[in-house]
């Protein structure tokens, strides 16, 4: 490993260092789900999935 290598990995254990109170606190805090919220993420993810589809097969 050379000197930039080890210092991503303390930058990024220093960050999770860091933000490690702001996890605990939104995961305790977080608005649970309710009727209806699956499908209102589902529908954007199938969109996305759609129009990837597309745009492979625009490709071939």
């Amino acid at each position: 490993m050379d000197w930039m290598q080890i210092l991503g990995v303390v930058a990024g254990i220093m960050m999770l260092f860091v933000l490690w109170p702001a996890y605990k606190h939104w995961s305790a805090n977080s608005p649970k789900a309710g009727e209806g919220d699956w499908q209102a993420a589902i529908l954007p993810l199938a969109a996305v999935a759609g129009l990837v589809v597309l745009l492979i097969l625009a490709v071939k």
